[in-house]
């Protein structure tokens, strides 16, 4: 069973929180090039107060300028001390502590798209998905960072409107992508609905997606910052790897972990992680800061997927919003699939011939659920929550601190 190695390493490094050392481990035993972007600087409580501290005094601070902030931003600075680990109270909720930040954020993005365009076919079907009915994870995890980290450098509660768009951004890139995935993948059905290569011809629906990044991309330019433009734009690129690699994989039993967590991050998590470091870039981190708000978006991106992956098997049509079973269908093995196949090897042939044959698809699936891969995933998923809540601890407590750690909790215990 070649393909158990790579995973039960991979998983073990994990229990023991050894992150920087996934990378090298994990190529040397399946000969791959597998790294999660290789960023795993490991972070102590004492090195990072030391240094991330240090310039604060000295520091101007961004908001000082903007005069109208009390009306755009909620100051939640009288919110009591909640112990990390206990039940949160609702003030600490992420969208009950972002209520005010979040609930415009599709009015926002049909007005910038309307400025954009007078075809309305073209605009009817770029703002399809921007109907109110997304969970804005993307937004309210950028401004829930992005709040955290302004308490902790200026001990300002306030956020930037510039940050502030880099939350539409994400959202915007997001959408894009789901909008080309559905295209590929010949989607029937996304958020309780008919999706949009349904409704609409599909090469209007593919330039449909491509105005939203162009788009996107106008708003990235302006914002006039040389590092947040470079980080965004690696988002695209990563976005249009990842999906090649799930187009076109061909790897071996040995590298078939190592590829699926590749594709993970530049699918997923590549987004929340470069994002996260944009709105901590525009508000003057250092380069140790920036690279907390990475990792604890990466880690974040990455718990999300496995999840993701976990309840294609486990939750209904009805509360996911789309068909289950999908990746399988789709011929794709993610993570408890993965994990199935060192405990049922005949898991392996089916991978190889993409679940193409009849009867593959729900003999994988009765598989997956026979087995450990279920349970498996979910522990994945919380070793890279733990991690995440773990970086989250070091930045200066405050209500969107606190958020950030109750986040990890949401990402692993969702349902849909």
């Amino acid at each position: 069973m070649a393909c158990a190695g790579p995973i039960r390493l991979y998983t073990r490094l994990c229990r023991l929180n050894n992150s920087g050392q996934i990378t090298k481990k994990i190529s040397s035993c399946a000969s791959s090039t597998f790294s999660i972007e290789n960023s795993s600087y490991i972070f102590s409580k004492k090195n990072f107060k030391s240094s991330s501290s240090a310039n604060i005094v000295n520091r101007t601070c961004p908001f000082s300028n903007i005069p109208d902030f009390a009306l755009i931003s909620k100051n939640f600075g009288t919110m009591g001390p909640q112990q990390t680990g206990s039940k949160p109270n609702d003030d600490i909720h992420p969208y009950k502590l972002l209520e005010d930040d979040l609930k415009n954020v599709y009015v926002y993005i049909r007005e910038v798209l309307r400025k954009n365009t007078y075809q309305d076919d073209l605009y009817e079907i770029a703002t399809y998905y921007f109907d109110g009915h997304g969970k804005a994870i993307r937004p309210m995890v950028a401004i829930l960072m992005a709040r955290a980290i302004n308490y902790h450098i200026y001990k300002e509660h306030n956020i930037l409107p510039s940050q502030r768009e880099v939350g539409m951004i994400s959202e915007m890139i997001h959408t894009a992508s789901l909008i080309h995935d559905d295209v590929i993948d010949q989607s029937d059905f996304r958020r309780g609905k008919p999706s949009v290569n349904v409704m609409w011809n599909q090469k209007k629906v593919t330039m449909a997606g491509d105005f939203i990044l162009a788009v996107a991309s106008m708003l990235i330019a302006r914002l006039k910052n040389n590092d947040v433009t470079l980080v965004l734009s690696k988002v695209v690129s990563d976005l249009v790897q990842g999906e090649f690699m799930q187009l076109g994989s061909k790897e071996t039993e040995n590298e078939r972990f190592a590829h699926y967590l590749t594709k993970t991050y530049r699918k997923t998590a590549s987004l929340i992680a470069n994002s996260l470091k944009s709105v901590t870039i525009l508000a003057g981190g250092d380069e140790e800061l920036c690279d907390l708000s990475y990792q604890y978006g990466k880690n974040m991106g990455l718990a999300f997927q496995l999840i993701d992956d976990l309840l294609d098997f486990v939750s209904s049509s009805a509360a996911m919003g789309k068909p289950t079973a999908a990746d399988l269908k789709l011929g794709l093995a993610t993570a408890p699939v993965l994990f199935a196949c060192e405990q049922f090897p005949e898991l392996n042939p089916m991978i190889m011939r993409r679940f193409q044959e009849s009867g593959d698809v729900e003999k994988a699936f009765e598989l997956v659920h026979k087995s450990e891969g279920l349970e498996q995933t979910q522990f994945l998923a919380k070793q890279h929550c733990q991690e995440a809540a773990r970086l989250a601890r070091l930045l200066s407590e405050s209500p969107y601190q606190k958020g950030l750690i109750v986040t990890t909790d949401l990402f692993l215990n969702r349902i849909k």
